[in-house]
């Protein structure tokens, strides 16, 4: 198997860990590191003696990498993947894909010009729960769905958001549901496919001077394959996550999995099956007093690997990323038509 060349642009949380892992991934070569912040790469875990830049063609240039990972601000994943794929390299792009459908779309257009892999990080569809409800709704174990719940109640706070950074602006972040719980709305289409009559209404209950959007949400709709569901989620929950949970209610039975970053099922009553033993689910990525989702990350790098070297297909290609970011598109249409709470 050949070795494929990466190189890594952004070097905050995501990106070291992206370059970490490659530095140390059989059958990847991590060329070169990328980011606009020179002390970026002074970092204690950013991977030693590889060739750091502060800009990006003459990154490309020097190092001649198969591919970039964009691990930079939301806001600036699909320019940094037009530029990627007009130097004819595959890109691989953080969660979200982009904060539009229309720029996903300039994206996969590209792609298809230059003939270039675009691969969009989804690393929950890893995780044993989510491979194990994909496979139990398509096998119909669960028979017709009638409802799905998802519920997200996270913390993040002034620990989190801080004053300059790139988080809680709405053109770099997006919102809390492209940050934060994205994976989560991918795992939803992924297993029960695209929603139609969304209904939303929004809070900010105590991010006014944190945040330019939303801390809390609750979303109403209905499945095009049948069923209604709904998402409740908060970044407002006091000091710690709290949950991050799938339920499921179908004519044959009904699972909940949860758990605080959906990794244990927690309720399994369908008829003919009992509750599976599940291989234990990654720990969440770990950022000091946050915790995210879970650690896949070596699994979205293989698949990198065996997919360029002929040996395995996309997990997550740029059509459904750009799925994703289309629904979040839909759910945030009414965020301006509706009255957000303010401090009294």
């Amino acid at each position: 198997m050949e070795k494929v060349k990466f190189a890594v642009i952004g070097l905050g949380h995501i990106g070291r860990r992206h370059a970490t892992i490659i530095n140390e991934f059989p059958n990847a070569q991590l060329v070169g590191l990328m980011d606009k912040n020179q002390e970026a790469s002074k970092h204690e875990l950013v991977p030693a003696k590889v060739p750091f830049y502060t800009d990006l063609e003459q990154m490309i240039k020097e190092t001649d990498p198969d591919v970039i990972n964009i691990c930079t601000p939301n806001g600036s994943h699909t320019d940094y993947a037009l530029e990627c794929l007009q130097h004819k390299r595959h890109v691989v792009i953080e969660k979200p894909m982009g904060l539009s459908k229309a720029k996903a779309e300039e994206v996969i257009f590209k792609a298809l010009q230059v003939s270039k892999q675009v691969f969009v990080v989804k690393q929950n569809r890893y995780s044993p729960p989510s491979k194990w409800l994909k496979e139990i709704v398509e096998e119909d174990k669960l028979g017709d769905i009638h409802m799905v719940q998802i519920n997200c109640y996270w913390n993040r706070d002034d620990r989190y958001y801080k004053k300059g950074g790139w988080k809680g602006n709405l053109e770099l972040d997006g919102g809390t549901l492209y940050t934060q719980f994205s994976h989560f709305i991918d795992i939803m289409y992924w297993v029960f496919g695209d929603i139609t009559n969304i209904k939303a209404n929004f809070a900010d209950f105590n991010h006014h001077d944190l945040t330019d959007f939303e801390d809390s949400g609750v979303v109403n709709f209905n499945f095009v394959n049948g069923g209604v569901g709904c998402i409740n989620f908060s970044t407002a929950v006091w000091d710690t996550n709290m949950e991050s949970s799938i339920t499921v209610v179908g004519s044959k039975g009904s699972i909940k999995i949860g758990g605080q970053y959906m990794n244990e099922i927690e309720y399994c009553h369908v008829d003919g099956m009992d509750i599976p033993e599940l291989p234990p689910t990654n720990p969440p990525n770990d950022y000091g007093p946050f915790k995210g989702s879970a650690a896949n990350h070596h699994y979205v790098i293989e698949n990198v690997v065996n997919t360029l070297n002929g040996k395995d297909t996309i997990t997550a290609n740029a059509l459904e990323g750009l799925k994703v970011v289309e629904i979040i598109e839909r759910i945030y249409e009414t965020r301006d038509l509706v009255e957000i709470k303010k401090k009294k």
